[in-house]
């Protein structure tokens, strides 16, 4: 029985992805090993010292993809060796005629699309090598077959192109199983990858959906890899996505890549929509860049459309083959007083070709002048996948071609040719030089390049304007009809974008593509032409990887150390001048401390954001013990009003500050004291209107009324648009409230109105300005928050202007909650260590005074 815990799957958590040594030609391609090797398999990590040596080899970046570009040539005979070309039909094998082509070497790693056996897989790896700098990825049948025509096929593409579930019929449930050889065989890919990696210097690019968690074994195995991912297919919205069982793995492992790239938009929004509402995170725009913060790495997001090699394509249209193939199509349609529309589709059920094929006949019946006249050829490539639901479109469309072509045909005239098998290029290129109108309707796809092959190829040269255009060879047309869910679309602005399931708009589409005047098709191709000329394909590899050397370039610079099981695997990195609270350090200071000040915010620091606010029994324990060290003075500093921290807190000695500091008290015993001259609040009478519109238009949010301080509060609404509505209510008050002495300020989960004056910060300085008074010169300082108002604590404590109530010898630790960017110089995790903590410095308070006091026995 296979066991429903993967978090260990592959030894991820025991790190047992150290290699044996490489063979001689792939230690070839290492040219030196990692800095310092300290033990077999580990590798110190830690950062670069300035004296370092850097040398300055050619720059390599590893492209990992689910296949080479590359083909296999069975031999005739057992006896004879296996031969190989490059497969010019591949993207990855223009990725080396980027502009950087001259300066960067590729290595490609991947599977061969042939099953080679098991005795020629060495001799076969070798070869690639050597010849072509690719290094094949062996497969297990079984797990390859589950990996790709399993997971891969009946899971994630489907879904990625927006189709759920339902039944055993779509996709299929979810198998675990089939989970289990997709994270394996990625788990093989990674092995491949440490084979070649020299890891303080080549970059890696992985490509596509098949190899998702792969980002999170290298990661683990190098914590500062320069690691790269594109994805070439649709990512879903989130709420489409988050029904994957395993959503958050894939996510924390694309987290693990240094650079994502998306074609569109759309497709960068909804996976970072599902990292906001899956995973808490934010983005933001840094100067042009979308980045995410993810345990103090950057991960930088990337939307670029991939591009067509325009040099294959110039070089096949001069080819005398396609000249003669486009002279027969011409004497074909042309000659007979035919028009042509091109359709090439794969033979799966999101291209469309059903959709399109009604369109037509719904073109033919209501335009009955193009009957005779107009022609659509639809080349239908294999599909990739299989199943059920591709024979199904397969017997569609045949029944579909026969219904049209027999209700609107004529003899030596077929308004629908079907052309069900693989064309060869030059011959697809023929294709697109003789048609008037190219259709592309998927439903759902991915950077579809079709459209750009079209338009480069009506572009044509002057050999096929002569045979095209006698007379005008220098006025290019092309006609374009794209679907609104490929991802191509938005970079094609001149042509007619349709919703293909909207068949009467299709063919009102196809027919003004038709009979649009001819300087309008000029203008639309010419503006076409001028994009897909200037982003080809060496435009979008330059870019991606000049973009993954810019996210990268302070990788040495940081300190890294991974956390976590199992694919749920990260890193952290921090600045080197930032780093996490260490127990030991701490309470080694809190010992030699002979006056001490602790400043505490509660929610979010002592208590976990939840709907209990309530301090637990534990916690109230842990502060009183605190308080009755005579060598502490400890502050609770907190949003919520006295009343309920006077509750709360029972603590004699516990000194309180309510509603961010408006109100102060040093003890139990003592009067409330307000920290500015009294405030005036009518100021609500004009936000409490304002707060209240924004209640009501967001689901889930409250508004606190406190006595000095008007809070509206969107921690249980949805976080996109509870977000989205926060900076809209903070321009809004600002706007109405500019006359009023308040300030408005944002924070994680909520927008706070308070008058102006009041801060944590000014705690700080009256509790250590007061204890100088009393003559306690301070020489420890201890200040714990999580929020953007306890960044002026940290501020004032690590200021100057402190400077004067503290001891010479006085050590300070301003600490937040959670690795961010902050004032504070040291980090927890979360308000658990913040608690253990407490707990730790009030054991050894009591440590101290049980030492301090004299026992029973020395009394008698």
């Amino acid at each position: 029985m296979v066991s429903r815990s993967y978090s260990n799957l592959l030894d991820l958590a025991t790190g047992a992805a150290d290699q044996a040594p490489a063979p001689a030609a792939l230690g070839a391609l290492r040219r030196r090993l990692p800095r310092v090797v300290t033990t077999a398999g580990l590798i110190d990590d830690s950062p670069l010292s300035p004296s370092t040596p850097s040398p300055s080899p050619r720059p390599r970046t590893i492209v990992v993809a689910n296949h080479l570009p590359i083909r296999a040539h069975r031999p005739a005979s057992p006896s004879e060796p296996w031969t190989f070309s490059w497969d010019e039909d591949s993207l990855l094998r223009h990725l080396q005629h980027s502009s950087s082509s001259p300066a960067m070497e590729f290595i490609y790693i991947g599977c061969l699309r042939d099953d080679i056996p098991l005795a020629d897989q060495d001799a076969v790896a070798q070869a690639l090598l050597e010849s072509y700098n690719c290094v094949p990825a062996f497969l297990p049948p079984d797990i390859a077959e589950r990996y790709y025509h399993g997971f891969c096929k009946q899971h994630l593409w489907p879904l990625f192109h927006y189709m759920l579930p339902l039944s055993p019929d779509l996709g299929g449930r979810f198998d675990r199983a089939l989970w289990q050889s997709y994270v394996s065989a990625n788990k093989i890919f990674a092995d491949k990858v440490l084979e070649v990696i020299n890891p303080d210097d080549d970059f890696v690019w992985v490509h596509d959906y098949h190899l998702m968690v792969l980002p999170t074994f290298l990661r683990k195995r190098f914590n500062r890899i320069k690691l790269g991912f594109f994805l070439h297919s649709p990512f879903p919205s989130s709420e489409i996505y988050k029904t994957l069982p395993v959503r958050e793995e894939l996510l924390r492992a694309l987290l693990n890549s240094d650079l994502i790239g998306f074609h569109t938009f759309d497709y960068a929004r909804h996976f970072l929509s599902c990292c906001g509402r899956m995973l808490g995170l934010s983005y933001e725009s840094k100067r042009g860049h979308i980045c995410l913060e993810y345990y103090g790495r950057t991960v930088s997001i990337k939307i670029l459309p991939v591009g067509v090699n325009m040099g294959q394509l110039k070089t096949v249209l001069a080819l005398p083959e396609t000249e003669a193939k486009v002279a027969e199509l011409m004497a074909t349609y042309s000659g007979k007083g035919r028009v042509v529309m091109l359709g090439v589709d794969d033979m799966d059920i999101f291209k469309g070709i059903s959709l399109k094929l009604l369109a037509m006949e719904e073109l033919l019946r209501q335009h009955p002048e193009w009957r005779g006249k107009l022609v659509l050829v639809q080349v239908a490539n294999p599909a990739r996948g299989r199943g059920k639901d591709v024979d199904e479109v397969k017997g569609e469309t045949y029944a579909m071609v026969r219904r049209i072509n027999d209700a609107y045909g004529a003899p030596g005239y077929e308004p629908v040719v079907l052309i069900d098998e693989p064309l060869q290029f030059y011959e697809r290129v023929a294709y697109y030089v003789v048609a008037e109108v190219c259709l592309v309707t998927a439903v759902r796809d991915g950077m579809n390049l079709i459209p750009y092959e079209y338009i480069v190829s009506r572009q044509g040269n002057e050999a096929l304007d002569r045979m095209l255009q006698p007379s005008k060879p220098e006025e290019k047309k092309s006609m374009l009809v794209v679907s609104e869910f490929i991802g191509c679309s938005p970079s094609l602005s001149g042509a007619v974008r349709v919703n293909p399931w909207n068949i009467e708009a299709v063919a009102d589409a196809m027919e003004s593509a038709l009979v649009l005047p001819e300087k309008e098709k000029r203008m639309r191709h010419d503006k076409h032409y001028r994009y897909v000329d200037t982003h080809d394909v060496g435009y979008w590899a330059t870019s991606f990887l000049q973009d993954l050397e810019r996210t990268c370039k302070d990788h040495a610079q940081r300190r890294c150390w991974g956390i976590g099981f199992g694919l749920r695997f990260r890193v952290v990195s921090l600045d080197l001048s930032f780093r996490k609270l260490a127990m030991e350090h701490i309470v080694m200071a809190y010992r030699r401390a002979k006056t001490r000040a602790i400043l505490l915010d509660y929610d979010g620091t002592l208590m976990p954001q939840a709907i209990n606010k309530s301090p637990s029994a534990n916690s109230v324990e842990t502060l009183t013990s605190l308080c009755r060290d005579k060598n502490n003075k400890v502050f609770l500093c907190s949003g919520f009003e006295k009343g309920t921290l006077h509750d709360w807190f029972p603590c004699e000695n516990l000194g309180l500050a309510a509603e961010h500091g408006y109100f102060l008290r040093s003890s139990r015993d003592a009067e409330w004291e307000i920290s500015i001259p009294p405030a005036d609040c009518s100021w609500k009478q004009i936000a409490e209107p304002v707060m209240c519109l924004y209640r009501e238009t967001t689901d889930g949010s409250i508004i606190e009324n406190r006595e000095t301080v008007l809070v509206w509060n969107y921690e249980d609404a949805d976080p996109d648009f509870g977000s989205c509505q926060a900076k809209e209510l903070v321009d809004h008050l600002e706007s109405v409230l500019a006359n009023e002495p308040v300030s408005v300020k944002s924070t994680g989960h909520s927008v706070e109105v308070k008058p102006q004056g009041v801060s944590k910060g000014l705690v700080a300085r009256r509790l250590l300005a007061s204890m100088q008074e009393r003559g306690m010169r301070t020489d420890f300082v201890l200040c714990i928050g999580d929020d953007r108002s306890d960044e002026e604590m940290f501020q004032m404590i690590t200021s100057s202007t402190c400077g004067e109530s503290l001891a010479a010898t006085a050590e300070v630790f301003a600490c937040t909650v959670g690795r961010k960017p902050s004032k504070a110089k040291y980090y927890l995790d979360d308000t658990a260590e913040v608690v253990r903590l407490m707990q730790g410095l009030a054991s050894v308070s009591n440590e101290l005074a049980r030492a301090a006091s004299p026992s029973e026995d020395d009394d008698e």
